[in-house]
């Protein structure tokens, strides 16, 4: 050992000035200066004796002991102890000093990078905004994974299954399949089922965690239009023409002559293949209006689908046949922000004229349930988001349902639905 080394390990290497030592490397290792003042608390005389030792002069007194850093640093410079000064010396007796500011930066940036894919498409789905915080707030992707490295591909197939969703009807294992090359790769368990499960619930208005079970899940998936397989995609309706050549025709028949609701699978209407014949077909949120009008009106109910909630794929299957037989709709659902984003998504793919839901209708109601979550537009009618987001209560369909069942009865043209509002 040299007699450099023999100093400095004199100086500072021993348990007395050990907590000097600590509070250097610390800095060190944070990026920050070695200047100004470090203070030890509650000093012991055997360490006041060391850093007496150390600066060739007396330490002060009192209880506490200080060092200035710029002292030591140029006296181990001056001494030739360490040429390098301080900080030669912490590596001298400690060894190579890690960069954690350093070492942050480069961690923060790969994590960046992982999300930089799904960041660029939740950009374009202000939808997805609030799903995005909550990931970030709950670091779940973290829990999920150990390194970025090991994100980026995960969160990559996750901004690729996003990108096709909301669905018209995908099967879930097809949409894995397109969209990551394993058509098990959004089956439960799997992390990136957990996560594209959680913004499947976000586009479906529903909170980000969710109840666990596979009905919630399945509810869910339907919900965007993505089904678990062809038997749990239902649609309810009563009043639909059907047909007395096909299967599923003859059942719609049946049901309207005996004026009974009817309820279709998936499978069922991927395997009818020509359209239903109707002229309007008015549209519901909720099924306890199609159970009101099997009630009161029975077999004389005109042509009416629920779309429970977020249309399933076989709602959008139902609906399609029907547009595709020249069908024109008439919608009406909840007055509340979920209601208004359902009923923007199928007027947008099918059009409709507002069956009581416009703002005239709106305003008629008597109602204080408070009005919550995130304003959506209403194109069919501009005004009514405006009287919604100034009235800020919300209408469930169950508040007008007489008006609605009246409607039935009498069977009234769009034009009358379109033009005479609350009636």
């Amino acid at each position: 050992m040299s007699g450099a080394e023999e100093r400095l390990l004199r100086l500072l290497g021993g348990d007395e000035t050990a907590w000097l030592v600590d509070r250097v490397r610390r800095r060190m290792e944070q990026g920050r200066p070695l200047t100004g003042t470090v203070t030890l608390a509650a000093a012991t005389p055997a360490q006041r004796r060391a850093i007496e030792l150390l600066l060739g002069r007396r330490a002060g007194a009192g209880t506490s002991l200080s060092v200035s850093l710029g002292d030591m640093d140029r006296m181990l410079r001056a001494s030739g102890v360490a040429a390098g000064g301080l900080r030669e010396a912490v590596v001298r007796l400690r060894g190579p000093v890690r960069d954690l500011a350093g070492e942050s930066a480069a961690r923060t940036a790969a994590w960046e990078q992982a999300f930089a894919r799904l960041d660029t498409l939740v950009a374009g789905r202000p939808e997805l905004a609030g799903w995005r915080s909550w990931l970030e707030a709950t670091g779940v992707v973290r829990r999920l994974t150990a390194t970025a490295e090991e994100a980026g591909p995960l969160l990559d197939r996750l901004a690729a299954v996003l990108d096709r969703l909301p669905s018209s009807g995908l099967p879930l294992g097809r949409l894995a399949a397109e969209t990551c090359g394993d058509a098990h790769a959004l089956d439960e368990g799997r992390p990136l089922a957990t996560l594209a499960l959680s913004a499947a619930r976000a586009l479906a208005g529903l909170p980000y965690a969710g109840e666990g079970g596979a009905d919630a899940r399945r509810r869910t998936w339907a919900a965007i239009g993505v089904h678990l397989d062809d038997l749990s995609s239902l649609v309810l309706c009563l009043g639909l023409p059907g047909d007395d050549r096909t299967p599923t025709g003859r059942m719609l028949s049946a049901a309207r002559a005996a004026g009974e609701p009817c309820v279709l699978t998936l499978r069922q209407l991927r395997r009818h293949e020509t359209p239903f014949q109707a002229d309007l077909v008015r549209i519901c949120e909720n099924p306890v209006v199609v159970a009101a009008a099997a009630d009161e009106l029975g077999a004389s109910c005109p042509p009416l689908v629920c779309g429970g909630g977020r249309p399933s794929a076989a709602v959008w299957r139902l609906l399609g046949l029907l547009a595709s037989g020249g069908a024109t709709f008439a919608y009406h659902g909840d007055f509340d922000w979920g209601g208004v984003a359902i009923a923007a998504a199928i007027h947008e793919r099918l059009g409709f004229v507002p069956w009581r839901f416009d703002a005239t209708s709106y305003e008629a109601v008597p109602s204080s349930a408070p009005l919550t979550g995130r304003p959506n537009p209403t194109p069919w009618d501009p005004e009514l988001a405006s009287a919604m987001a100034r009235r800020a209560v919300r209408v469930e369909e169950e508040l007008v349902l007489s008006e609605l069942v009246a409607d039935l009865a009498s069977n009234r043209s769009g034009s009358a639905i379109r033009h005479r509002g609350a009636g």
